[in-house]
């Protein structure tokens, strides 16, 4: 298993770095080429969310993104620092269906529903340390996700 972690300041110009580094791993790790443009757009908007929330709770945390190269699947988790509602703990939501933060607004909605529709095997998660946008793509030789 390899792993390749990127963090930076939660600024906008370092998004489309953020977007090249995860097209370059996925390539290496063997993601079909046809599939690159999705990655890049998928990272492009879950490092956007997540810069957006950070900018708009006033956090100086990096955002962070984990890219993982496993036997036949490669996965990214982009993460943010804004805790999730009280009480929440660490909750999975199933599919893009519901929005994590409830002072959320339209761009951000769009942004979950545009990973959704680039990436099949997506996952989002909240909890007191924040949020995390999981999504894997199968490499050469591997099977199709569930």
């Amino acid at each position: 298993m390899a792993t390749v972690e990127l963090r930076f300041s939660a600024q906008p110009e370092h998004v489309r770095t953020a977007r090249l580094v995860a097209a370059a791993v996925a390539r290496r790790a063997g993601v079909e080429e046809a599939v690159l443009d999705e990655v890049r757009l998928a990272v492009g908007e879950a490092c956007s969310r997540a810069v957006g929330l950070h900018r708009s709770h006033g956090l100086t945390d990096p955002v962070r993104v984990v890219l993982t190269e496993e036997e036949k699947v490669f996965s990214i988790e982009v993460g943010d620092g804004v805790p999730g509602p009280p009480g929440s703990g660490d909750e999975t939501v199933p599919g893009m269906a519901a929005v994590l933060d409830p002072d959320v607004d339209g761009e951000d909605e769009m942004g979950l529903a545009v990973i959704s529709g680039l990436v099949d095997d997506v996952e989002v998660t909240s909890g007191e340390s924040g949020g995390v946008i999981r999504m894997r793509w199968p490499t050469a030789g591997g099977q199709d996700l569930p």
